[in-house]
């Protein structure tokens, strides 16, 4: 596991991406619900590390935006596992976007995934 508050710099990203005029609210920035489907997506990718099993997301805690994110930008989401249980995993994430020659923090979250059989019930996670 990684810890959180590791140097975002000295990592790679879960996921990277560059969002575009079609993903903007009518303030002309990126809309919210954009980033938390790419933070959901980035939690994923970090549970996949360990389990290939069926996963599903139970929680995001509370998100706040720091800053605007704007057409263009590339935006990182970097990601940490934090806790593996019996049948979860909880996962960080944090949000930047390289913004001249600086990155700015937009936002950070916990997720919490579950893992779950063929029936949708909850099952122990097989680690890979």
């Amino acid at each position: 596991m990684v810890n959180k508050t590791q140097e975002l710099g000295s990592r790679e990203p879960a996921i990277r991406v560059v969002l575009l005029p079609r993903d903007t609210n009518k303030h002309g920035t990126i809309f919210g619900g954009i980033i938390l489907s790419y933070i959901d997506l980035a939690g994923a990718v970090e549970v996949g590390k360990h389990t290939t099993q069926k996963i599903v997301t139970v929680a995001i805690k509370e998100v706040v935006f720091k800053e605007p994110v704007m057409v263009g930008e590339v935006v990182s989401f970097y990601s940490s596992t934090t806790h593996i249980g019996n049948t979860s995993i909880s996962v960080h994430v944090d949000v930047e976007v390289d913004r001249l020659a600086d990155k700015v923090h937009v936002t950070s979250a916990e997720l919490t995934f579950v893992c779950v059989d063929e029936t949708g019930k909850p099952t122990p996670i097989k680690r890979t």
